[in-house]
C-alpha cells in the first residue's frame, strides 16, 4: 500500500479511491515534438519498440490542440499503454500555462482514453483540496491512475533524502511515485537504486538519475524494483539528459532478461558513450548464454569508481586511461606484464571482494601477430611511445621478437625501449631498415585527426602492417599498405582481442571471436555511414 505521510498538508490529501491496476511493461518511450502531427508519428514509430508511451503534451505549443489526435491514436492501437504529460515550465517543463490549465489539459487526456497522467508534485502542492479532488474524481470516473512526480534538476539526495521525495508524494495517495533526481557522480545511482528498492516493497515506484552518469539506474532501476524505466524513441530524440534509446535498453542491454542473478560488468572512462565494448561484450554474453550486462561508466575520479565495483557491485570492469595507471594501487594482485608495463586494463572482482588487475591489451597486439607469423626473433617496428606502445613493446619483447621503437619525440622512445629491453630507431633512419611487421600505435590517420600518416611512404619497408587506429575502419597507412601489396592487420582486430581476452578472464570460457569481431564492424559501418 502507498504511503501517507503526516508531514504533507492535510488539505493536500486526497481520499480518493484508486484507479484498478495497471499491468505496465517495463520501458515507457517518452515522445515530444514541437507539432501535433510529428508527436504523432514520432509515437506510431514508438508503438514498434513498446506498448507504452509517454506523450509530453507540454512540447507543443497548444496541448489542448492535440487532444483529439491522442484519442484517434488509442483506438488504432487498443494494446497501447499511454502516460500523458503535460510539466510546467517552473518544474522543469515546457508549459506555459497555470496550474487550471495544465489540470485541464490532462484531465482531457483521461477522458480521452489516457492510462496514466504524470501531474508533478509541485502542482498536486499548489492545488486547492477542492481542485485536487475534482481532478481525481474525474481520473476516477474515465478509470485513469495518477502518476506524481518530483524532479531535482541538480543533484542527487542521500537515500534517506529521496525516500522524503518519494513519501511526499505518496501521501497524495496516487498509483505511481516517481523520484527524480541528477547523477553528479556514479555513487549517486546507487543512492537512487536504494530508494527504489525500498519504496517497491509497499508501492510502485520509478526512480531515475538524469545524466551521462545516471545510466546505471536508467539501466538497472527495475531490477531493484522500479515499475518502469524510460527511453527516447531513438538517438537524438532524447527527452531529459542522459536518456537512452528503446533500441539500446532492449537490444542492447536486454532490459526484459535482467534480473538478480545477472552478473553485472563495465566499461569505465571518460568519454564513454561511444564505446564498442558493451556492444561486443553484451553480444559475446548472449552467444554463449551468460546472464550477464556491460554498462558503460563516466568516470571522472577513480573512488567514485571503486565505490560502483564494491556496493554495486561489479564482477569485472574494462579501464581506459588514465585509469589503467591510477588503479594500480588499489589491486590485490596483477598479472606480470601489467607490473611490467605499469598499466592494467581489466580488472575482476574475486570472490574475496578484491579487484585482481590483467593487461590485455597485449594480447589486442600479440595474438594478431602470431597467427600471421613466428614472433621469436622477428624484427617488428613499434611507431609511437604512449600506452598502446608501451603494452605493443613490452608484449612484443615477451614472446621473444626483436622490436625497435621509434616515435617523434626520440627521448620518449628511448625512455620506453631501455624499460622494455628493446632496441630504438631514430625517425630519419625508418627507411634503411627492413621489418617483418610495422605496428602503428599513433592516433595518425584516426578520423578527425589531421596528421595521416605515421610514417613517410618510402619508410613502409615490412611485409606486413598493423595499425591500432580503428575509425575508419580503412586507414590511410591501410590504404597505403594495400597498395603496396603488403600484409595488413586492422585495428579492429586488435580492439576485439584485446576484448576477447577480457572475457576468457571473467567468464573462465573461450571468446567467440568470430560473432565480437562481426558485430563490432557492423557498428563501425554503420556509424560510418551515419
Amino acid at each position: 500500500m502507498p504511503l501517507a505521510v503526516s508531514s504533507t498538508p492535510e488539505t493536500h490529501a486526497a481520499p480518493v479511491p484508486a484507479a484498478p491496476r495497471l499491468r505496465v511493461p517495463k520501458l515507457c518511450i517518452a515522445v515530444q515534438a514541437a507539432t501535433p502531427a510529428e508527436l504523432f508519428s514520432r509515437a506510431e514509430s514508438a508503438i514498434k519498440d513498446s506498448i507504452f508511451i509517454e506523450l509530453r503534451l507540454d512540447s507543443l505549443v497548444r496541448p489542448v490542440a492535440a487532444i483529439p489526435d491522442l484519442k484517434k491514436l488509442l483506438t488504432r492501437h487498443r494494446e497501447l499503454t499511454l502516460i500523458a504529460t503535460c510539466r510546467r515550465k517552473a518544474f522543469g517543463g515546457h508549459f506555459a500555462g497555470s496550474l487550471s490549465s495544465e489540470l485541464e489539459i490532462l484531465q482531457k487526456a483521461a477522458e480521452s482514453g489516457a492510462h496514466i497522467v504524470d501531474l508533478e508534485v509541485e502542482s498536486a502542492e499548489q492545488a486547492t483540496r477542492p481542485q485536487l479532488a475534482k481532478f481525481r474524481s474525474a481520473l476516477q470516473a474515465a478509470g485513469t491512475a495518477l502518476l506524481i512526480s518530483s524532479h531535482d534538476f541538480s543533484r542527487t539526495r542521500r537515500p534517506d533524502g529521496l525516500i522524503q521525495a518519494a513519501e511526499k508524494i505518496a501521501a497524495f495517495q496516487p498509483d505511481f511515485v516517481k523520484v527524480v533526481s541528477t547523477a553528479r557522480s556514479l555513487a549517486d545511482n546507487l543512492s537512487v537504486l536504494r530508494m527504489v528498492q525500498d519504496q517497491s516493497l509497499h508501492q510502485r515506484i520509478v526512480g531515475i538519475a538524469m545524466s551521462e552518469e545516471g545510466v546505471i539506474s536508467r539501466i538497472l532501476s527495475p531490477r531493484a524494483g522500479a515499475a518502469f524505466t524510460f527511453a527516447s524513441a531513438a538517438e537524438g530524440a532524447e527527452t531529459a539528459p542522459g536518456q537512452l534509446s528503446a533500441h539500446a535498453l532492449l537490444d542492447l542491454y536486454r532490459l526484459e532478461q535482467l534480473d538478480q542473478a545477472t552478473r553485472i560488468f563495465a566499461v569505465a572512462g571518460n568519454p564513454i558513450a561511444h564505446s564498442l565494448s558493451p556492444l561486443m561484450h553484451i553480444t559475446a554474453f548472449r552467444r554463449e548464454n551468460l546472464n550477464a550486462v556491460m554498462l558503460p561508466l563516466k568516470v571522472r575520479a577513480l573512488d567514485d569508481l571503486l565505490t560502483i565495483i564494491r556496493e554495486l557491485p561489479l564482477d569485472g570492469v574494462a579501464v581506459t586511461m588514465p585509469l589503467k595507471q591510477e588503479v594500480l594501487p588499489h589491486l590485490a594482485n596483477m598479472d606480470p606484464l601489467t607490473a611490467k608495463i605499469g598499466a592494467c586494463n581489466t580488472l575482476r572482482t574475486g570472490a574475496d571482494g578484491k579487484l585482481y588487475g590483467f593487461n590485455t591489451d597485449v594480447a589486442g597486439v600479440v595474438r594478431p601477430l602470431e597467427r600471421r607469423m613466428k614472433l621469436k626473433n622477428a624484427r617488428i617496428l613499434v611507431l609511437g611511445a604512449g600506452g598502446a606502445a608501451r603494452a605493443a613493446v613490452f608484449g612484443l619483447v615477451d614472446q621473444g621478437a626483436e622490436v625497435y621503437v621509434a616515435n617523434r619525440t626520440h627521448e620518449k622512445a628511448v625512455a620506453l625501449a631501455r624499460k622494455a629491453k628493446a632496441h630504438v630507431l631514430k625517425q630519419n633512419l625508418l627507411a634503411k631498415q627492413r621489418f617483418d611487421a610495422i605496428v602503428n600505435t599513433t592516433p595518425c590517420g584516426m578520423t578527425g585527426i589531421k596528421q595521416q600518416l605515421p610514417l613517410k611512404e618510402n619508410e613502409l619497408n615490412a611485409a606486413l602492417v598493423f595499425d591500432m587506429v580503428y575509425t575508419p575502419i580503412e586507414t590511410p597507412l591501410l590504404k597505403l599498405a594495400k597498395a603496396r601489396g603488403l600484409a595488413v592487420v586492422s585495428g579492429i582486430e586488435m580492439f576485439v582481442q584485446q576484448g576477447a581476452r577480457q572475457f576468457e578472464i571473467w567468464t573462465g570460457k573461450p571468446a567467440p571471436e568470430s560473432e565480437m569481431l562481426r558485430v563490432v564492424e557492423l557498428e563501425l559501418r554503420r556509424r560510418a555511414q551515419a
